[in-house]
């Protein structure tokens, strides 16, 4: 491979796909960042070559990696990942695209096949994406997860052996916030004098909240996900994102702070006993949405917050810490939110500031006391 390998451009591409499709043979399409390449990666790649006449990897661009994976990727530049890529006898072409999603070139390429690893579902795959291979009537294949093998498991692997997560655990908790709204309580986070806490990434479904806005200028790292249409659930496709983005970041402890959309699999079980929620309501009161309403409607004297271990039922998980509210004659359920939220402002940092005295659980499952 020469010193001033170039990729190939969308139309070369294009026309390797249509030479196939006029010999009645099949183009194979692949995307992602292989900013690390390792034996599941290979394995993967020749499994996809069987499955047609000529492979393409599409691979992200050094920006678009950033956007996807955060500011600490790639480990690798883009030229250098094109040339290793296009060196594996299974490739016979690698493209680099810029936009954080290969819609645009599913589209442009047509392929024959579209390949993924068997770390996603039909179901898990990017919306736009799988929208676009419908479109083009590519078929869809989800090939088997060679597993111990991921870029991710090979960092975590690599930092364990230099100290740093041993540093990290000593300067307190690696923490990941997630928020739908305005973000006052990501604020109240930050603020805090005292925090015994790294926050190493935050997480919102809404591109332009108010919570996104308050990580940026704090300069902590402000990811977005597309959550999916339902606006109380999230996609398998964005359930699979923040996995990964959790799983990164190497997080000790998941803060739901305002984050309005359902956590499920592969969240839940991997962060079991590691996932807290501010709730505004005295638990089991009054669980779900619009608690301070319902505190009104029951003529209740008095409501509050409840910081709780987050499980697959609904505000059902372990009670760590609550704190009381009077309900006021007049109130409006705006009104005594507002109120509420004076008291998760100061219950969810105690809640963290605590965590090694209460031998919760952190990463690899192992209290920090």
């Amino acid at each position: 491979m020469s010193a001033d390998y170039t990729p190939a451009t969308i139309a070369d591409v294009r026309r390797l796909r249509d030479t196939l499709d006029q010999q009645g043979k099949k183009l194979v399409f692949t995307n992602g960042c292989f900013d690390l390449l390792h034996a599941g990666h290979v394995r993967y790649l020749e499994q996809a070559r069987a499955l047609g006449d000529a492979m393409v990897v599409a691979l992200n661009s050094d920006e678009s990696v950033r956007k996807l994976k955060g500011p600490d990727r790639p480990l690798n530049s883009e030229n250098d990942r094109a040339e290793v890529m296009a060196a594996l006898r299974a490739v016979d072409a690698v493209v680099v695209f810029g936009d954080e999603r290969a819609t645009s070139l599913i589209e442009a390429i047509q392929p024959h096949v579209y390949a993924k690893g068997g770390d996603y579902t039909v179901d898990s795959l990017n919306r736009e994406e799988r929208t676009a291979l419908e479109h083009v009537r590519a078929e869809i294949r989800i090939l088997p997860l060679v597993p111990g093998r991921s870029t991710t498991s090979t960092i975590n692997k690599m930092l364990a052996g230099d100290g740093t997560q041993a540093a990290a655990g000593e300067c307190g908790l690696r923490i990941a916030v997630l928020g739908s709204g305005a973000g006052s309580n990501l604020a109240a986070i930050i603020a805090d004098p005292k925090l015994r806490a790294q926050m190493v990434v935050t997480i919102t479904d809404q591109a332009d909240s108010g919570f996104r806005q308050i990580a940026q200028a704090a300069g902590v790292p402000a990811l977005y996900v597309d959550g999916g249409a339902n606006t109380r659930r999230l996609s398998d496709a964005a359930q699979k994102e923040i996995y990964e983005h959790l799983e990164r970041a190497r997080v000790d402890v998941v803060v739901l702070a305002g984050f309005m959309r359902i956590l499920k699999e592969p969240v839940i079980s991997a962060y079991a006993g590691r996932i807290v929620n501010v709730h505004p309501s005295l638990l089991p009161k009054h669980k779900g949405a619009n608690a301070p309403q319902m505190a009104i409607d029951a003529g209740d004297q008095e409501t509050g917050c409840t910081v709780h271990l987050v499980t697959a039922e609904i505000d059902a998980g372990r009670i760590l810490a609550q704190a009381s509210v009077p309900v006021l004659a007049g109130d409006t359920a705006e009104k005594l939110h507002a109120r509420i939220k004076v008291e998760e402002h100061k219950l969810l940092p105690q809640v963290l500031n605590e965590w090694r005295e209460r031998g919760l659980p952190v990463r690899g499952g192992k209290g920090l006391s």
